[in-house]
């Protein structure tokens, strides 16, 4: 499967990188959970047309645990109905251990963009006829505190060639899926669409479902819909 084969070539450019303090720890789960992530990709990757929903990389109790976007535990298991053996990164953070679907911790953003998916189309095969998950970085930062970094606050010299491997990675799975949109989670994976695709795909946005954004706090899936149904998207 193509995806599969972008995936690794993305997974063993990423390996190749190197970061400094702060960062302390890089979790790639494309490779310590290889076979949930390509399980995701070959159970819901195919076909084209549809919306690519764009998530900036993995967070700590989500992708970083299970190997798919935005992947709560919960509903990686119940709702997506996709099971397996995650194995642990090496360096492994002591306050951020991967259990996989063992992981007790709920993900607030996966949590609120699966469950919305399950709210409103009742079942995945429903969802993902209209839309598909990715992420446009497939590392996760940790800092010495436990505490997540995101991408944007890496250093110049450090983004920059994150960047390339993401953005030639981005290109070629835009050309296997040919959406008929991509739809940044936020305003960082839209920018890192738009930078990518310029206008061979319309590109827009929706509100970011992390508990740290005071508006998605106040009724995100309403926010988001609302977003979706500007760009033309209906329910």
């Amino acid at each position: 499967m193509e995806l599969v084969r972008i995936t690794r070539r993305l997974c063993r450019a990423v390996d190749a990188l190197s970061f400094d303090p702060p960062v302390t720890h890089v979790y790639n789960p494309l490779r310590y959970a290889r076979s949930m992530h390509e399980q995701y990709l070959e159970r819901f990757g195919t076909g084209t047309g549809r919306v690519v929903l764009l998530g900036m990389n993995p967070g700590p109790f989500g992708m970083a645990q299970t190997g798919v976007p935005f992947g709560e535990v919960g509903l990686v298991r119940d709702f997506l109905g996709l099971t397996g053996r995650v194995g642990h990164p090496k360096p492994e953070h002591p306050k951020r251990p991967v259990e996989g679907l063992a992981c007790t911790r709920s993900e607030v953003s996966g949590a609120r963009l699966w469950g919305w998916a399950q709210a409103r189309y009742g079942t995945a095969a429903r969802f993902f006829a209209r839309f598909f998950v990715v992420n446009y970085c497939p590392l996760a930062f940790l800092e010495e505190t436990g505490r997540n970094r995101t991408p944007d606050k890496l250093p110049r010299a450090e983004r920059e060639p994150l960047f390339g491997a993401c953005d030639r990675a981005l290109r070629e799975t835009v050309e296997v899926l040919r959406p008929a949109m991509i739809v940044g989670v936020g305003a960082f994976a839209r920018d890192r669409a738009q930078a990518v695709v310029g206008d061979a795909v319309a590109v827009g946005m929706m509100l970011h479902p992390s508990p740290a954004s005071p508006r998605a706090n106040r009724g995100w899936q309403a926010q988001a819909e609302a977003d979706l149904a500007a760009l033309g998207i209906e329910p």
